[in-house]
């Protein structure tokens, strides 16, 4: 897991007046505010790069300029980081989001220490860097631009059209030191995503967020993740097919997890949103995880086993076979700067 400050909890001051990104500027690349209130805290970070340990990611480094994320997907494995913070896994989690303001500008000290090897850098390991309150702070944006400035490739995954404002500094970074951008997209149904990601936009606003950065010369990949069988096993093949319609080269899918803070979550919205479902979801989860709801040993967190997930797995490898996705050629550039999240 990641390592920077954790089990530190931070010095946070809460906002009175929070700014509202959907008064920002940049509220073109927002949907509707969602119905909850928002509390802002907002921290001064010790560090900015927190390093992985994990064989289950492709990334050493990773910078989180936010805690909790807005767009409040049920399935969340970074909810239990919130009770570091003495808030809870739940809605504090969607609602009370901690802003460390001064993020981009430990980065720069730390990547201008000497011993600092220009290795990829990527955005969003824990929580969403293009979530809504990054119109207002444009904190993501300045750590970019950090990268830029230190010869530092990145690579970003995303479920927000935000990121469509900073086209011009990703597009400076894919022709330098390196960027690659995976959108995140597990559902086609506009309904069901919805449901499942209620703060985050629609599939059909990803999928055009995916061509414009694509249009734009960045390097691009979808994340069907996490896959929830018995919820959307069967979008597989039509999302391969839109995100290489949309200029997507590569792409990789992982599984749901569910750590103990997280299940009672997404059981409570699974139950509420598709009460049909919840035992054929429930049984499929035990299916691909040899019996139980989470599976928490390193190498197996965000994969399945058995017949059922080797199947999907062979399905996804032909589809992508099929649309060109994932081929050598694709992925030799990004290897020299180290595989995002690779599949």
């Amino acid at each position: 897991m990641a390592r920077g400050g954790r089990g530190r909890i931070p010095s946070m001051r809460p906002i009175s007046n929070p700014p509202n990104p959907w008064l920002s500027t940049h509220v073109e690349y927002l949907e509707e505010p969602p119905p909850a209130e928002l509390e802002v805290y907002e921290e001064l970070a010790h560090s900015a790069l927190a390093e992985n340990d994990s064989p289950d990611v492709g990334f050493r480094w990773s910078v989180n300029p936010y805690r909790g994320c807005q767009h409040a997907c049920a399935y969340c494995y970074a909810r239990p980081s919130h009770q570091y913070l003495g808030f809870g896994a739940g809605t504090d989690f969607e609602r009370r989001i901690v802003v460390k303001t001064n993020v981009h500008e430990r980065l720069a000290l730390e990547l201008a220490r000497p011993s600092w090897k220009h290795e990829l850098v990527a955005f969003s390991g824990n929580t969403d860097c293009y979530q809504p309150l990054e119109a207002s702070y444009a904190l993501t944006r300045r750590c970019l631009e950090t990268c830029l400035a230190r010869h530092t490739p990145v690579g970003v995954i995303t479920k927000s059209t935000l990121v469509r404002r900073d086209l011009d500094v990703i597009g400076a970074l894919a022709r330098g030191p390196g960027a690659f951008v995976h959108v995140s997209i597990p559902f086609l149904d506009e309904r069901v995503g919805r449901l499942v990601e209620p703060g985050a936009p629609s599939p059909r606003k990803r999928f055009e967020t995916l061509k414009l950065l694509s249009d734009a010369g960045i390097g691009t990949g979808v994340s069907i993740s996490p896959i929830v069988p018995g919820l959307n096993e069967s979008d597989l093949a039509g999302i391969l097919e839109a995100a290489r319609a949309a200029g997507a080269t590569r792409a990789f899918m992982t599984l749901v997890r569910l750590p103990a803070e997280v299940l009672p979550v997404f059981r409570e919205r699974l139950a509420s949103a598709f009460p049909e479902r919840v035992r054929k979801v429930e049984n499929g989860l035990r299916e691909m995880k040899l019996g139980v709801f989470n599976r928490s040993d390193f190498g197996v967190r965000m994969r399945g086993s058995g017949p059922r997930w080797e199947a999907l797995e062979q399905l996804f490898e032909i589809q992508c076979r099929r649309l060109g996705l994932n081929r050598a050629e694709e992925r030799r550039p990004a290897a020299k700067q180290g595989e995002l999240f690779a599949s």
